[in-house]
């Protein structure tokens, strides 16, 4: 398999419908909205889980799996991946619930500024001058979207964060796992908190994927399979795509997501909130220009 020749149209095709189906999120997660917020996580867990030991057996790799769990320094920092996708998870299907896609897309849109920052305080790697523009353009955003929504916009920061020090820990795995494999250990290290959660909101209410009907629960537990399937796709696709066709596709899920937010939501976005985005956008625009001219560099 490493020595599988690459395959451009392969790569894209596989990415693309990864990314397509991450941008969909917000639409599957309102046809769910006859669940709670918590309960659609909690089966986004078990069957996402459940999705992981299919391929996982289709993949014959039940003994490579096996061993990283010895492997305790790669544990650790499963263990913090496993917390940092939970509190993403959470926060995500929350904000979309509640009719926040605008702002939950911006935390995805301004993750790569985040990622950069981490990228400083705990790898020691240092800042060329555009990348400092780039987070100055998504700081002074931030600030601007405070005074718009008249309090921090705490889900895009929370998605942003989580989701940085995500790939944080996925980094620090140095390649010692497959993502698969990774996700599906986080996914039983999850468990124990997903049955917890289940059982507080039995006791807060009706259990939607018991008592909605077969439908119901299919919609729900196809929604955990969905979180699975598209870590595999983009798996296989970054395997044929160059690093730069991979950086600038991560945009394409948020840019979905506002789009959905404001055609098919119908969302508010005063003036206000357009500058906030718009100076989002700069430090991206600048963040890719710098990408492009240190990639053409080496």
């Amino acid at each position: 398999m490493n020595n599988e020749p690459k395959n451009i149209a392969r790569g894209l095709t596989l990415g693309l419908s990864a990314y397509l189906i991450w941008g969909s999120f917000p639409v599957i997660i309102r046809m769910l909205g006859f669940a709670s917020p918590w309960e659609i996580v909690v089966w986004r867990i078990i069957f996402g889980l459940a999705a992981g030991a299919v391929f996982i057996s289709f993949g014959k790799s039940w003994r490579t799996f096996a061993k990283v769990f010895s492997d305790r320094k790669l544990m650790r920092w499963i263990a913090l991946s496993s917390v940092m996708i939970m509190i993403n998870w959470t926060v995500y299907v929350y904000g979309v619930s509640i009719g926040h896609v605008v702002e939950s897309s911006l935390g995805y849109f301004i993750n790569p500024l985040v990622t950069i920052v981490l990228a400083v305080f705990f790898l020691g790697e240092r800042l060329r001058a555009l990348q400092w523009v780039a987070v100055g353009f998504g700081a002074i955003a931030v600030i601007i979207l405070t005074f718009d929504y008249g309090r921090l916009p705490w889900i895009a920061l929370s998605l942003a964060v989580s989701f940085g020090f995500y790939g944080l820990a996925k980094n620090k795995m140095s390649g010692g796992v497959s993502a698969l494999h990774s996700y599906t250990i986080e996914t039983v290290l999850l468990a124990p908190v997903a049955i917890a959660m289940l059982v507080w909101v039995g006791f807060n209410g009706p259990i939607a994927f018991v008592t909605h009907g077969w439908l119901a629960a299919s919609g729900l537990a196809m929604y955990g399979v969905l979180t699975a399937v598209p870590l595999i796709l983009f798996g296989v696709a970054a395997k044929h795509l160059p690093l730069s066709w991979v950086g600038f596709m991560q945009y394409l899920t948020p840019s979905i997501q506002f789009m959905l937010a404001l055609v098919v939501f119908h969302e508010a976005m005063p003036a206000t909130r357009w500058l906030g985005f718009v100076l989002v956008w700069c430090g991206l625009g600048i963040l890719s220009v710098d990408m492009i001219r240190r990639s053409r560099s080496r």
